[in-house]
C-alpha cells in the first residue's frame, strides 16, 4: 500500500491534491490506484500540461511504483521543458541522483547553484546529498564538511526543514564515531527545531534517537522519558515502526538494569501491536522474548 496523503504533501505539495480527483485522502491507496492517479498525470498528452518542477515531483512516486521507464521520461520532459537556469539545476540535480553519478559533479553543480540568482535551496540540497553519500562510504570528516556547508546556507535562508535533515545527518555522523557528546548537541537542536515546526512524525523519530544517545551516554532516566514521549506520539500516530524503536529501547534500558520482566513486557507489548496492525513482527522480538525468558528463569527457580 502507498501513502498518497503523505506523498501529495510531501512531493507535490498541497496546491495539488485535486490530482486525487476526489479520492480519499486520508490513508493508504493501492498500487493499482496510485499507478491510475500518475497515468491521468503523465499518459498521451497529459505530461505536456505538466510543468518540470511537477515532473521531478512525480518522480519519487514513480520510484516507489519500481516504474523506471516512466522516470527517464519524467527527467527528460523535465529537462525540455524547464523555465530557467534554475529549474535546470533541479533537473540536474535528478538526473545525477538517479545516474548515481560521482561526487565531483555533485560538487559542480552546487558550485554552479550557489552562482545562480535563488538558487541557495539547489546548492544547499547538493551538498546534503554529497554529506549522505560520504555518510554511506564511512568518510565522516568529509561527511561533516559538506553537511556543515549545507546547513550554514539553509541557516541563512531560514530553511528550518532543511536544518532538521542537516542535523539529522550530523548527528548520525556523530554516533558512528562514538562521538556521543556531540550527537546529542546536534539532536537537542534538532528536537527544538521539530518541535517549532510541529512535526509529529518527525518528532517521534527525534525523540527516540536522542534518547538512544542518552542511554549511550549512561543516562537512563532521561533516555527513559525521551523513549516514552516517542512511544506516545507513536500511538497517537498508529505508527508501528515507532511503537518499535521507543519499546526495544525501553526494553534495552529494563535489561541493562536487570528488570527482566519489565523489558519483556515492552517487547511483548510491542509484538502485539504488529498483530494488531495486521503485519508480520520483526523476528527479533520474539527471539529476545526467548533469550529474556532463559535470563529470568533462575530468579523464578529462587
Amino acid at each position: 500500500m502507498i501513502e498518497l496523503s503523505r506523498f501529495i504533501v510531501k512531493h507535490l505539495g498541497r496546491g495539488y491534491s485535486w490530482v486525487t480527483n476526489g479520492a480519499v485522502m486520508n490513508g493508504e491507496v493501492s498500487q493499482e490506484q496510485a499507478e491510475k492517479i500518475i497515468a491521468m498525470l503523465t499518459e498521451g498528452g497529459a505530461i505536456e500540461n505538466v510543468n518540470a518542477p511537477l515532473a521531478l515531483r512525480l518522480i519519487p512516486l514513480a520510484e516507489e511504483l519500481d516504474n523506471m521507464e516512466l522516470v527517464e521520461r519524467l527527467l527528460e520532459h523535465a529537462n525540455s521543458c524547464a523555465a530557467d537556469e534554475l529549474e535546470s539545476g533541479w533537473v540536474k540535480f535528478e538526473r545525477l541522483r538517479y545516474d548515481n553519478s560521482s561526487i565531483d559533479n555533485f560538487v559542480e553543480l552546487a558550485a554552479i547553484a550557489e552562482k545562480i540568482t535563488d538558487g541557495s535551496p539547489l546548492a544547499a540540497a547538493v551538498l546534503h546529498h554529497v554529506g549522505l553519500l560520504y555518510l554511506g562510504a564511512e568518510q565522516y570528516d568529509d561527511c561533516q564538511v559538506f553537511t556543515t556547508r549545507s546547513m550554514r546556507i539553509r541557516e541563512k535562508i531560514d530553511d528550518k526543514a532543511g536544518l532538521v535533515y542537516s542535523l539529522a545527518v550530523l548527528e548520525a555522523c556523530d554516533k558512528r564515531q562514538n562521538q556521543h557528546d556531540s550527537a546529542l548537541i546536534h539532536g537537542t537542536r534538532r528536537l527544538e527545531l521539530l518541535t517549532n515546526l510541529n512535526d509529529q512524525e518527525g518528532l517521534m523519530e527525534s525523540l527516540a534517537d536522542v534518547a538512544h544517545t542518552q542511554a549511550t551516554l549512561g543516562s537512563f532516566d532521561a533516555a527513559i522519558d525521551l523513549y516514552t514521549q516517542s512511544l506516545e506520539l507513536s500511538n497517537e500516530l498508529e505508527d508501528v515502526s515507532g511503537q518499535f524503536v521507543a519499546r526495544w529501547g525501553l526494553a534495552d534500558i529494563c535489561e541493562i538494569q536487570g528488570d527482566y520482566q519489565t523489558a519483556m513486557l515492552h517487547l511483548s507489548d510491542c509484538l502485539h501491536s504488529f498483530i494488531a496492525f495486521g503485519l508480520p513482527a520483526p523476528i527479533q522480538i520474539r527471539q529476545r522474548l526467548d533469550a529474556l525468558t532463559k535470563l529470568e528463569a533462575p530468579s523464578e527457580e529462587e
